[in-house]
């Protein structure tokens, strides 16, 4: 196979993953612990909050208060209607990432698994997946399999769904890595961080509400720490 042949082939996978993972990602997680869906009497707001908060908490260390909350939205103009969360570890980790899991990058070996899966009122989708690390070493082996995993899909030839540059930011519990998703046409449509608090390690991915990566990023690292 040629060069030239590897690399359509690997645009053609991610963009295939990229359309069908968004779609699919509610579906992926294997063992759904809380769902909730929105009213039109405005009751939507509530449901999306009991939502992520009844799920059974998980092992010491790691739990659904650890994921990003219905309040973190709402702080940012973004309307929740809807949360499916799960402590299994078998959500898909991203739109680059097809149907790899948080548990098949740890390869089982976390102590605990927090994912979530939010909608909102209109176009667009969060998913979250966090892990508990046994020690500091893991935690930075798979903060680092996390960007590896997100760089793969920044190199595309023209005319391809993408993720772009990372950006940095730092908090008092952490830091985190987000980065821009591009369309094929270069329309920014979302974006991807990956994130780090000690021995916990995340990875959130918002699409369809672009202007709100950094500061969805931000809350979710918040709460990985607190």
């Amino acid at each position: 196979m040629t060069e030239n042949q590897t690399v359509q082939q690997k645009s053609v996978r991610h963009n295939r993953v990229a359309a069908a993972a968004c779609f699919a990602a509610a579906l992926i997680t294997a063992t759904v612990v809380g769902t909730q869906s929105a009213t039109a009497d405005g009751t939507a707001h509530r449901t999306a909050a009991v939502a992520a908060r009844s799920a059974a908490v998980a092992a010491p260390g790691l739990g659904s208060a650890h994921l990003v909350q219905s309040e973190d939205y709402f702080r940012k103009g973004l309307n929740p209607v809807g949360a499916t969360v799960a402590l299994t570890g078998r959500q898909a980790l991203s739109a680059c990432s097809g149907e790899e899991t948080m548990r098949d990058l740890t390869k089982g070996n976390a102590t605990a698994y927090a994912s979530v899966n939010w909608t909102f009122d209109t176009d667009g989708m969060l998913i979250e997946s966090a892990a508990s690390a046994p020690t500091g070493t893991a935690a930075a082996t798979w903060e680092k399999q996390l960007v590896a995993l997100v760089q793969d899909c920044q190199d595309e030839p023209a005319g391809h769904w993408r993720y772009g540059a990372a950006h940095t930011l730092t908090t008092t519990g952490g830091t985190a890595r987000w980065y821009p998703a591009y369309n094929g046409d270069g329309t920014v449509t979302g974006g991807v961080a990956v994130l780090r608090s000690g021995t916990r390690v995340a990875i959130v991915e918002l699409t369809g509400r672009p202007a709100y990566v950094e500061g969805i990023a931000t809350a979710a690292l918040n709460r990985l720490s607190s």
